[in-house]
């Protein structure tokens, strides 16, 4: 087998989901081993275990000590998967640093909006609208990055732009970890969210695309059971 979209991780976990998606496996099914699995698709067993890492963050498996890794049933998803870098920082402490990081970045952005960065915006919020209705959460996360990752790439204060790239992977796990606990009604909302940052960028209007980002982010926040 061949991997070449993406990282390594993404792809495996990408793979992954595709058989969960299709029933090659099943809900309730033990996965192999990680030496036997990782065999089986041709990569390292570092980036098999980071992408099985990806998959219970979003509520696809479950990996219980002594047992193995198992598929979970949408039916029975525990309403979030333990915060991974609970030993290095809180995970309120990364929203509240998201909502001032995140919100500086789209006021700054909006000062620099070209045609396009507005198209790269609008084709994320768009995937991220269309992998939800599909059920692809892989597609739904990365289309999510996109976004986020745009807007701080359009910021024109390079040194804000490098210190969100910094502590990127803390900021896109607070992305994925309120995926399972997120309802129907609140994807519609986050959505509309997007949406609504996308007008305030177009228009060139950075206090409102700030103040749209921080209620986006406080509302995903909530979602993942933190209060801000």
């Amino acid at each position: 087998m061949i991997w070449d979209k993406g990282p390594l991780t993404e792809a495996i976990a990408r793979r992954l989901q595709q058989m969960i998606r299709s029933g090659e496996l099943k809900p309730g099914q033990k996965l192999p081993s990680q030496r036997l699995l990782a065999g089986q698709l041709n990569v390292s067993r570092p980036s098999l275990r980071e992408a099985l890492l990806t998959l219970e963050t979003l509520g696809l498996v479950q990996t219980l000590p002594a047992r193995g890794t198992f598929v979970l049933d949408p039916a029975s998803r525990p309403a979030s998967a333990p915060w991974r870098y609970d030993d290095a920082h809180d995970l309120r402490d990364v929203f509240q640093t998201r909502v001032l990081i995140e919100a500086e970045l789209c006021r700054l952005a909006a000062t620099a909006m070209t045609p396009p960065v507005l198209s790269d915006l609008n084709a994320a919020a768009q995937a991220f609208e269309d992998a939800w209705g599909s059920g692809d959460l892989m597609a739904h996360v990365e289309a999510d990055l996109a976004f986020h990752l745009g807007i701080a790439a359009a910021c024109p204060n390079r040194m804000l732009t490098n210190l969100y790239r910094t502590v990127q992977q803390l900021l896109t796990e607070t992305q994925r970890h309120p995926i399972p606990n997120t309802n129907p009604d609140r994807m519609r909302q986050s959505i509309a969210e997007h949406w609504g940052i996308v007008e305030a960028l177009d228009r060139g209007d950075g206090a409102a695309a700030a103040e749209r980002m921080r209620d986006h982010v406080r509302n995903t926040a909530r979602a993942a059971g933190v209060e801000l």
